[in-house]
């Protein structure tokens, strides 16, 4: 194990420092630069730990300078008692006590490697900051516009990049700084939330101009979402459309009238290369039988099964509490089983409390009149983006990829709150 500094890190530790100030006098700056920063932060590799490099990005510091720099206001101003209490903050605080809980266990019996395991856990620590800060810090139906605006122009950056790279080059779509290798599955994950923002607002937009803006922008996200050729995703975006089908009250038949075209036109608009990697799921050495039919997968597909498998056979071992984070491995993981295997059945049993509450603050925004067209946009666009994402957990890890958790962290913030901001009538127009 080793750790070097390079020459990057002085000019980030003194850019976190101008955060520091910038959260300090104005908090709603600091907080769209981090929207930025969220996928347009570069990594930089500090050193490593067995098996695994250690690296950190931008916005790692520049979110821990805000939430110190709006500490650091509040106890100026007298304002730390001022904090906002909703029905989110328990159940993610409990999952964070329990993973250190099950760490702590394990790293005294020496199943994981303290060192590799604080990365995770700060990680995760992280993704909650992102919700506390921001839910914290809402006040209107305003800011709320702003953010949103700002979070769906980075989307548009981002997804021009993609989709020219993906194009120029024949690679999988994905984000800047993913290295050379990129993490198109991570991509996919953050366009189904994105999306999901962006189909919301189409159904519950309050002129004809945000209307054919957002309606035009889903359209557009489509084509770097399907270059991503990640299965998980197009499984997530499907699991994300049918709720949007069955839970919006309005456009249900345009909606549905959309799905039905997009299947009778998709083998004619697809590019041959998403065909090719749908077929190949079904080809390769990997034979499973599913209700007694014998199902052949491809390696990336029966990696999936065999990470299944495997956790399974770990949790049994230990499960109660798990193996700590990041419980043996990351290998082609895959969600609920490195829950399982990190937390047992315990952080399994809390994790699901946590999204249960998060559909249960959606739900009760669905009849809430109160907090506009604007509003139930978003919070339609959320609830069924979580859907969406909960489905593309079934084969890939979601709820523990910062580029994803942080936009939806962000977002459940600003859903959370929506029915105590002020003037809220205006988020109809």
């Amino acid at each position: 194990m080793g750790f070097n500094f390079p020459f990057q890190v002085p000019i980030v530790i003194i850019l976190g420092l101008v955060l520091f100030l910038i959260a300090f006098i104005k908090i709603d700056i600091a907080l769209i630069i981090f929207v930025f920063s969220m996928l347009l932060s570069p990594e930089i590799n500090i050193g490593g730990i067995p098996g695994r490099a250690v690296v950190i990005r931008f916005d790692d510091i520049l979110l821990l300078m805000i939430f110190i720099g709006w500490l650091a206001k509040m106890s100026i101003n007298k304002e730390i008692g001022l904090i906002r209490v909703n029905p989110i903050n328990t159940p993610v605080l409990s999952y964070i006590v329990v993973c250190l809980l099950s760490t702590t266990i394990a790293v005294l019996q020496g199943i994981v490697n303290p060192v590799h395991s604080i990365f995770y856990i700060l990680k995760y620590t992280e993704y909650f900051l992102v919700f506390f800060m921001v839910s914290n810090n809402i006040k209107d139906e305003k800011q709320v516009k702003k953010f949103v605006f700002y979070m769906l122009l980075v989307c548009f950056i981002v997804s021009i990049f993609a989709l020219i790279t993906s194009l120029k080059t024949g690679l999988r779509a994905t984000a800047p700084f993913e290295g050379k290798e990129g993490e198109p599955n991570t991509f996919a994950g953050y366009l189904i939330l994105m999306m999901g923002l962006a189909l919301g607002i189409f159904i519950y937009a309050g002129s004809m101009e945000l209307h054919l803006a957002s309606g035009c922008f889903f359209l557009f996200l489509l084509a770097p979402f399907i270059y991503t050729f990640s299965r998980s995703g197009w499984l997530g975006f499907f699991g994300m459309y049918l709720a949007f089908i069955f839970f919006s009250k309005k456009h249900k038949k345009i909606l549905t009238l959309g799905l039905i075209l997009s299947i009778f036109i998709s083998p004619f608009v697809l590019p041959g290369a998403a065909q090719k990697r749908y077929d190949a799921t079904f080809v390769g050495r990997d034979n499973y039988y599913i209700l007694g039919k014998k199902v052949t997968l491809d390696e990336s597909a029966a990696a999936r099964i065999k990470a299944w498998k495997w956790s399974l056979q770990k949790w049994v071992e230990r499960p109660l509490l798990g193996y700590g984070v990041p419980g043996g491995g990351t290998l082609f993981d895959v969600q609920y089983a490195r829950i399982l295997r990190e937390v047992g059945i315990t952080g399994l049993f809390v994790f699901s409390w946590m999204i249960l509450r998060l559909f249960r603050v959606t739900k009760d925004n669905f009849g809430n009149s109160e907090i506009g067209s604007f509003g139930q946009g978003l919070n339609l666009g959320f609830f069924c983006s979580l859907i969406g994402l909960l489905v593309m957990g079934i084969g890939s890890e979601i709820f523990i990829i910062i580029r994803i958790m942080e936009p939806f962290w962000f977002l459940a913030a600003i859903v959370a709150v929506l029915p105590e901001l002020k003037n809220t009538s205006a988020l109809a127009n």
